[in-house]
């Protein structure tokens, strides 16, 4: 089985291929036996197949990775295709969060001003890269972990229909937290998650047909032990009823986040690009420390991951349990043996509502608990919603779909209302400077 990963120079690459290791071990049937990289910077490509050759080595039945020289020569004869491209790189990140910062507005890159201006330099790649897979690999399953995934998935499923499901490693990393505070084991719980992609909440965990949720959120002490219970503080959980998905302290606690992110010395985007910056250009000098300074970099990426966050929130260190990186890979890889081998799995995922959420567009991409077989991802049916859930979710969908408009359209109206209709963005005078500054 062939698998493409577009944006295959993407620092997180070597994780999925270490899952596929895993797989290679294990002779699973069904497995990646050929992967693909394609990349827009050939030398961030080379060094990342470096990395992949150190960690395959010694590793029986590793699949063969080879870089394409172009876009269609990585999509033709695939079979699964994980889009993990960043149109921009991470200039465009740091681009974005200080224009936002400068107009006193959080801007981080998937949520807010940043995660607007990332998407309309986005759809429109995401909808050639449709248009090429509909073209050259029809039978193809596009997996997108391209941010803001959402918005992204949502694009290109008017072109490929539910042959693209996007993922995100936060939902999972907090059932499994959630799971192992309660005393349970992750594997075994069963969930209720719903909302958008950076959106939402978990809102029933059970073992064994009982809720474990209740007594988690009245539990300080537990809550206390893991990041979610850390950021949101143990009283705003209580009266939630639910647990968040990390990325609302945003909306949850934005002046305490822009504050902290306002006082930090640089942006996460200005981190990243120095550190990912050093490490290519070292890599490249030396491809035989490749791996060596890989892992280096990624332990200290996860380290410093959120930092902002757990500045505003009181200021704390991760958990060694959250330093292994990734997660997503892990949802990626469940995903194409639900699909390449039929084994039912439950997974959360971004697909079409199909009523799931009855209050909103059947068409629209909502982040949920799915099943999945050969067939691809079909959403659950799930517990009603309270109003502030649904509140929050009709106002970013208005959002993301404005976003879509003016992405394909050019539409500068439509990218000025997506702006100035964030809850993060607090006046339509401010979207506007900030669209004029972006030259968008």
């Amino acid at each position: 089985m062939r698998l493409t990963i577009l944006g295959g120079g993407g620092f997180r690459v070597p994780l999925v291929h270490r899952a596929l290791l895993d797989d290679a071990r294990r002779d699973a049937p069904g497995r990646v036996t050929e992967l693909v990289l394609f990349d827009t910077d050939s030398m961030r490509a080379r060094v990342i197949r470096s990395v992949l050759a150190a960690q395959a080595a010694g590793v029986p039945g590793a699949p063969s990775v080879r870089v394409a020289d172009d876009l269609d020569d990585a999509l033709r004869g695939t079979d699964f295709v994980f889009s993990a491209i960043r149109v921009g790189g991470t200039a465009g990140r740091v681009r974005d969060e200080r224009i936002a910062l400068d107009e006193g507005v959080l801007g981080q890159e998937t949520v807010g001003a940043g995660g607007v201006l990332y998407g309309l330099r986005t759809i429109p790649v995401a909808l050639d890269i449709a248009q090429r897979v509909a073209e050259l690999a029809p039978d193809a399953w596009v997996i997108n972990f391209t941010n803001p995934a959402g918005m992204v998935t949502e694009a290109m499923s008017a072109v490929l229909g539910d042959r693209v499901i996007g993922i995100c490693d936060s939902p999972v990393g907090l059932v499994r937290r959630a799971a192992r505070a309660a005393g349970a084991d992750p594997e075994r719980v069963e969930y209720d998650y719903v909302g958008l992609n950076h959106l939402g909440w978990l809102r029933r965990l059970t073992l064994d047909g009982r809720d474990l949720l209740p007594g988690l959120l009245g539990d300080g002490e537990a809550l206390a032990t893991f990041e979610e219970g850390k950021l949101f503080g143990a009283e705003w959980l209580r009266a939630l009823e639910a647990l968040p998905n990390e990325y609302l302290q945003y909306y949850y606690f934005r002046r305490e986040t822009l504050r902290a992110t306002s006082d930090a010395e640089h942006t996460r985007g200005e981190y990243l690009e120095r550190q990912q910056g050093d490490f290519f250009s070292r890599a490249a000098d030396a491809p035989e420390r490749a791996y060596e300074l890989w892992e280096r970099a990624r332990l200290e990426r996860e380290e410093t991951y959120g930092a902002a966050s757990r500045a505003a929130s009181g200021g704390w260190q991760r958990d060694s349990c959250d330093l292994e990186g990734g997660g997503y890979e892990r949802v990626a890889l469940a995903l194409m043996r639900a699909v390449a081998r039929d084994e039912r799995t439950r997974l959360i995922l971004n697909v079409r509502n199909m009523g799931t959420v009855p209050e909103i567009d059947r068409e629209a991409i909502i982040e949920t608990v799915c099943e999945v077989g050969a067939k691809g991802a079909r959403p659950l049916p799930c517990d009603p919603l309270r109003a502030d859930q649904l509140g929050l979710m009709f106002q970013l969908k208005a959002v993301e779909r404005a976003v879509i408009e003016a992405a394909v359209s050019r539409d500068r109206d439509a990218a000025l209302r997506a702006l100035a209709l964030h809850p993060l963005v607090d006046s339509p005078a401010v979207a506007a400077r900030i669209l004029q500054r972006a030259g968008a």
